[in-house]
């Protein structure tokens, strides 16, 4: 995959069922450069399919600020952090971005300490 290709910012989201949850992903992420920056939205209410029934919960939104390069390892780690079974875990490219910023974020997961 080319280069161009591999530093594409992305939007992933996902979701978790408590704030110690949301905060455990985020360090992890952060601490693994797998994300420039998590932000964590309280006071959502998911309605959804699950084991043939339709269910409800109180969750929280993460949206998790990466780049296509890092989106396996990232994908590895909230599937085996995470503790729901199936967990929310979808890429959107960005269409625009600021290049200040978008610099930043590359920048921020590119370099492995």
């Amino acid at each position: 995959m080319a280069a161009k290709k591999l530093s594409q910012p992305l939007l992933i989201l996902t979701t978790v069922s408590s704030l110690s949850e949301a905060r455990r992903l985020a360090r992890g992420l952060l601490k693994r450069r797998l994300v420039g920056c998590v932000n964590v939205i309280p006071g959502i209410r998911s309605f959804y399919w699950w084991k043939g029934r339709v269910e409800q919960g109180k969750e929280l939104l993460l949206f998790l600020k990466t780049t296509r390069h890092r989106l396996p390892a990232l994908s590895r780690f909230v599937k085996a952090a995470h503790s729901y079974d199936v967990p929310e875990l979808v890429a959107l490219p960005f269409s625009w971005g600021h290049p200040l910023y978008l610099k930043w974020l590359r920048d921020s997961v590119e370099t492995v300490l």
